[in-house]
């Protein structure tokens, strides 16, 4: 094989890739081998024809696209080791020539990672971020973990109110007339929580137990079943039940049971700390956005258009992942919101362009400060990336190709080059202190530890 590199304007190249004449002659005999047992031809048994009757039957070029896509497929990422160029999109094929008798040669156009004209990374101005919890922030935590650990108790001696749980039959008519989905029976409500039509859940409020009323409503103009889009509705409805949480008291009994602490004081000061702990990691997170930003609009690079589109592809397909994961695929997403494929596209490319934006920025400060990484700060990360998933790390090792290897060590020396933009940076004074934002998921942390399963108190039945 021969690969030559023409290099093109905007960070593009064409590789031309040439194979020996005997190579496309074993891809075209395998395209016969695996085709010739759907070919029948008059005065031969199906899967027995020659190939050289269906190549004068057919001509010779029958299997010349299953031969050149065998062909690319496995000469291509032999052809990218051996152009030595460090491409970054997928290739744009052209076959070229492929004939009997002679050789076979295709030509790829890709993109290669552009150059970087990096700006300062050191000294860069970040806003202050306050990272102080207070006895406010610790309450409101420690009332999540009460109302986890609340019970649901029949109210039997008033009306429903917000936020209980009500059971109801109810049956809907518009114009007079019971229509599909419109009744049901034992229903379980959470007054407030907006599950039903607007309007619905505020007119059961006010009533008792064995009250049987009805709720007026009017359909939105915009609802999922049309014949019923602004129609104005009644519902007959009798309820059945009321129940509310009941959340415990905060003492040494309810301490023990959710935690490792035995007083309440010990325990808000571990509520306390992972407080502080998640605010930071925020806090963390936010000025590495603001300085990896900062450093992109300071830097030069021109970002060829088909790694963009790369990056997208990759985007759109982690994000069909996680929607499958969750029981819905990406098609059926796109339906329920009205998305369609172009506009996702090319929502994911602009995203994709800061993801290479601040990958490309990144990349360059790790090779300018010349980060190496340990052999031992690779295993660690096989190790975890092996525990993620459950596996021996032998297994994992096996499993992880040359070139998945390097990535891991990129990804290593980028994490280091955010972590020296982030201890040179600078809080710019003259900037409003901001709070950090209330987010649970920043950092994977639970808020109290768990001991092993105590007995279970007995459950009130909803």
């Amino acid at each position: 094989m021969s690969v030559q590199v023409e290099k093109l304007e905007g960070s593009m190249a064409k590789l031309t890739i040439e194979l020996p004449a005997e190579e496309l002659e074993k891809a075209i005999q395998k395209a016969y081998m695996r085709q010739r047992s759907r070919i029948a031809i008059p005065g031969f048994r199906k899967g027995k024809v020659p190939r050289p009757i269906i190549e004068k039957m057919y001509g010779q070029e029958v299997f010349f696209d299953e031969a050149a896509e065998t062909m690319v497929n496995e000469s291509y990422p032999d052809a990218v080791t051996e152009s030595g160029e460090d491409i970054v999109s997928r290739p744009q094929i052209d076959i070229t020539q492929i004939e009997k008798g002679k050789s076979f040669i295709y030509t790829a156009e890709v993109a290669l990672k552009p150059p970087v004209e990096l700006g300062k990374y050191k000294g860069i101005k970040v806003e202050p971020v306050d990272t102080t919890v207070t006895d406010e922030e610790i309450d409101e935590e420690i009332q999540k973990e009460l109302d986890k650990n609340a019970r649901m108790v029949d109210v039997t001696d008033r009306a429903a109110k917000n936020e209980d749980t009500v059971l109801i039959d109810y049956t809907g008519t518009v114009d007079g007339e019971k229509f599909e989905g419109g009744s049901a029976e034992d229903q379980k409500l959470v007054l407030g929580s907006h599950t039903f039509i607007d309007n619905f859940e505020e007119q059961i409020e006010g009533h008792n137990i064995d009250e049987e009323f009805d709720v007026n409503v009017t359909f939105p103009d915009e609802y999922h079943e049309k014949s019923l889009e602004g129609k104005a509705a009644v519902f007959h409805v009798k309820l059945k039940g009321i129940s509310e949480k009941q959340a415990p008291e905060l003492d040494e009994e309810f301490v023990s049971d959710v935690s490792e602490f035995d007083t309440v004081d010990e325990y808000k000061a571990d509520i306390k700390q992972t407080l502080e702990d998640r605010k930071k990691a925020q806090a963390r997170n936010k000025k590495e956005d603001e300085a990896v930003k900062a450093l992109v609009e300071d830097s030069r690079m021109e970002i060829p258009q088909p790694m963009i589109d790369t990056e997208a592809d990759q985007l759109i397909q982690g994000y069909d992942n996680r929607m499958r994961a969750q029981g819905l695929g990406l098609q059926q997403y796109m339906q329920y919101t009205g998305m369609t494929a172009d506009k996702l596209k090319d929502d994911m490319k602009e995203q994709a362009k800061l993801n290479i934006e601040s990958r490309l920025v990144l990349e360059a400060v790790a090779e300018k400060e010349n980060i190496e990484i340990p052999d031992e700060d690779v295993e660690k990360e096989i190790q975890t990336m092996a525990d993620n998933y459950g596996m021996p790390i032998d297994n994992m090792k096996n499993l992880i190709t040359e070139s998945e290897r390097k990535a891991i060590v990129t990804d290593l020396k980028v994490r280091k080059a955010v972590d020296i933009i982030i201890e040179n940076s600078v809080e710019d004074k003259t900037k409003k202190t901001v709070k950090t934002a209330d987010e649970d998921d920043v950092i994977e942390k639970k808020i109290v530890k768990k001991k092993a399963p105590k007995k279970k108190k007995e459950e009130t039945a909803e």
